[in-house]
């Protein structure tokens, strides 16, 4: 257990796609919308969790056609949130201000993003195993171990959006279209990258 604690640790500390989407939202709508987004991504890493436990994930790696057609999803949806953000510049006559997404929304989108996210998947399923003991049921090992890795992200994805917040005060409010940017540059990486 000590291993696995320890390079879970590792791993959640390591900056990725849903620590800079907590980031950029933190930074560019305040705190709250940090912590939701952080929150999002919590309740989305359920939907991997319960994928490797009951077969999914192993489904996607045996179908790589499958596997390809969700990571593109993914990456289209984070360049679709980009562009929304990037799109939405205020008219001459608008208030300077970007209308900010609303807390359900930004939730949504947080587990959306990790959903989405095949590596993910991909991880769970090659690190949960490695700690499951045969004499015990699978399924609720590979459970277990994964809501206790979530717990541990989610809670380091929370003191991120605590600290980003903070820091986004100090921003100027055009700050949103860098968050846009971002996840566009998000996109394109998943989209691009080999799998």
């Amino acid at each position: 257990m000590f291993l696995f604690v320890t390079t879970m640790l590792l791993i959640n500390v390591t900056p990725g796609p849903d620590m800079l989407y907590v980031i950029a939202r933190s930074a560019g709508q305040g705190r709250t919308a940090g912590i939701v987004s952080a929150l999002g991504i919590g309740a989305g890493c359920f939907f991997h969790i319960f994928a490797v436990a009951l077969g999914l994930a192993e489904f996607l790696r045996a179908v790589p056609v499958a596997y390809q057609a969700l990571r593109y999803l993914g990456a289209g949806y984070l360049v679709y949130l980009g562009a929304r953000i990037l799109l939405s510049r205020p008219r001459a006559d608008a208030p300077a201000a970007v209308q900010p997404a609303s807390l359900r929304q930004i939730f949504i989108q947080g587990a959306i993003n990790n959903i989405l996210n095949t590596k993910v998947a991909m991880f769970f399923l090659a690190f949960l195993p490695q700690f499951i003991d045969p004499r015990g049921s699978p399924f609720r090992q590979t459970v277990s171990l994964g809501l206790l890795f979530d717990a541990s992200g989610t809670t380091v994805n929370l003191i991120v959006a605590i600290a980003a917040g903070a820091a986004g005060s100090l921003l100027p409010a055009k700050f949103c279209y860098v968050t846009g940017a971002i996840f566009v540059a998000l996109g394109l990486r998943l989209g691009f990258q080999k799998a």
